[in-house]
């Protein structure tokens, strides 16, 4: 969070690196709020949601004419104009997009597809990925020039599993939000799911936390005060752990 802070206050590229779930999206719009860019746009696109054909022309914008059914369209480079495009899922762009990408970063400038005309590029780039950098680099899934390119400073969001008790501040904070939502009355949780929440493994990290929270509230009676077991998921102490003391 420091880190994100710092580098909020510049204009350089950011790679944010961490599993699905752990909240990298959320870290880039805090960079883009806390940097001098926030009354501009931010703009968000999961290069892997995206097919292949269509991704040139998502992010470069179009030229009527350009192909059957093309109509003059800005790409999301335009859009961003000069707030912040973020990038998901980089490791998942082709490489012959990375590779257009690339020249797009060097040179400050895009062309929407089917035009000669260059428009400058303003916009920060923050890009995202789910896999482990060294092995997208050393796969090619990721080319090592663009990496160089985007990643001016790296971002490590680590696990839920590895932060500790952090899972009980997420937790209070999911259930304060959702009791404003549901009207529930829900004060807190009781220690048994206290332990349960610090020795499970979280694979979906905290995704799978506000899940968990949002469901939970769901199923509450107007009279009960806290989260207890039969409110949670089985799955969460069926192997659970007995060594996690509150």
């Amino acid at each position: 969070i420091r880190l994100a802070e710092r580098v909020a206050k510049f204009d350089t590229n950011v790679m944010i690196c961490g599993e699905t779930g752990t909240g990298k999206e959320m870290f880039a719009q805090g960079i883009h709020n806390a940097g001098n860019r926030r009354n501009e746009p931010f703009v968000g696109i999961n290069c892997g949601a995206v097919p292949e054909n269509l991704l040139e022309s998502i992010l470069f914008g179009t030229e009527k004419g350009a192909f059957t059914g093309a109509e003059n369209s800005e790409g999301l480079f335009e859009t961003a104009g000069k707030g912040t495009l973020f990038l998901d899922e980089i490791d998942s762009m082709p490489p012959a997009m990375q590779a257009k990408l690339l020249r797009v970063l060097q040179e400050k400038k895009v062309r929407r597809v089917g035009s000669s005309k260059e428009i400058p590029v303003m916009c920060r780039i923050i890009s995202a990925t789910n896999v482990d950098v060294e092995d997208a680099l050393s796969e090619k899934r990721i080319r090592s020039d663009i990496y160089y390119r985007l990643a001016s400073v790296s971002i490590h969001v680590p696990p839920l599993r590895n932060r500790g008790k952090d899972v009980l501040l997420l937790a209070e904070e999911f259930i304060d939000r959702f009791q404003a939502i549901f009207r529930t009355k829900i004060e807190g949780m009781a220690g048994e799911v206290k332990e349960i929440f610090l020795s499970y493994d979280w694979p979906g990290n905290v995704r799978e936390l506000e899940h968990v929270i949002e469901n939970a509230l769901l199923v509450t009676k107007e009279n009960e005060h806290e989260l207890r077991l039969h409110h949670i998921p089985e799955k969460l102490f069926r192997d659970r752990k007995t060594d996690v003391k509150i």
